[in-house]
């Protein structure tokens, strides 16, 4: 398992690349109920290989697949876009799973290793999350992961035809530190 940055109990967390092509479009196909209206991720091969020649060419862009061990296979996917450095430090979350992995927690642990990479090899400060406020698994993971509330963007973003209105969730490096490191003393 070379190709995987970190792993957890029961995910690891790799770069999307050209060569998943096959097996993401399928799954995407595969979820196209799921995922309807609040996301489209790329269904055919042509698409797919634009989507993550982005996601490699792009330094604001990072794409990550959360893949299931031991078998290897996509659960679903988290990108971090629009990454802006120097004082801002941060990035916008866009995620989604596949039907085969939804509702069995593997988003929620991949998500707290993005989350992890993002605070500490690629040096951000803030994450945040936009999404739709009839979206509630999307909200439920924003909140379990402890991404917390800040705002509501009316006509935020062009989807499905449509402007859509957006609920704003955010987190910072601040927010993911356990309590004793902050104080330098123990919370027992």
């Amino acid at each position: 398992m070379a190709d995987h940055l970190v792993e957890g109990p029961r995910v690891t967390l790799r770069h999307t690349a050209v060569a998943d092509a096959g097996e993401f479009t399928a799954r995407a196909r595969e979820s196209r109920e799921l995922h309807h209206p609040w996301l489209f991720p790329p269904t055919s091969t042509d698409a797919f290989t634009a989507y993550a020649g982005q996601l490699v060419a792009d330094p604001a862009k990072h794409g990550f697949l959360v893949c299931e061990r031991p078998s290897g296979a996509i659960g679903g996917f988290i990108n971090i876009n629009n990454v802006v450095q120097g004082g801002f430090r941060c990035g916008a979350l866009g995620y989604g799973a596949f039907a085969h992995a939804a509702g069995r927690g593997l988003m929620g642990e991949g998500l707290d290793l993005v989350v992890r990479y993002a605070f500490g090899p690629l040096g951000l400060h803030r994450l945040e999350i936009n999404a739709q406020p009839g979206n509630t698994a999307s909200i439920a993971l924003a909140r379990r992961a402890g991404f917390r509330l800040e705002g509501f963007s009316p006509d935020f973003l062009f989807i499905d035809g449509a402007w859509r209105d957006h609920e704003r969730w955010a987190l910072t490096a601040e927010m993911t530190v356990e309590p004793e490191a902050l104080t330098g003393r123990s919370s027992d």
